[in-house]
């Protein structure tokens, strides 16, 4: 699966995308029909707490997107959070395969 990663109103460190291609590719084992993984980093509002935004969607065949964002204090935190989420997509998508 490819992870692309943009940060927006900041540079992200090699540290963060390291983490960030460590989780997602994560979703990966879960979900291994998916091709790609666009993962968005945006700082809201500097200077404020619960700022940082992280949004995350996969491209599956047949058309679906598996899609979360999160809004948090730290971009890890909120990685991880829309990664729980996203597996959570990943089963019930699986699940609707089996039935078809």
């Amino acid at each position: 699966m490819e992870i692309r990663i943009q940060s927006i109103h900041f540079n992200a460190t090699e540290k963060l995308h390291a983490f960030i291609e460590k989780k997602v590719g994560k979703l990966a084992k879960s979900c291994d029909s998916a091709t790609t993984a666009e993962v968005i980093l945006k700082v809201v509002k500097p200077e404020t707490a619960m700022n940082k935004e992280v949004s995350i969607r996969i491209d599956v065949p047949g058309a679906s997107k598996l899609h979360a964002e999160k809004v948090c204090d730290t971009f890890e935190e909120g990685v991880d959070q829309c990664v729980d989420a996203l597996q959570r997509q990943a089963e019930k998508y699986k699940e609707k395969q089996r039935v078809k």
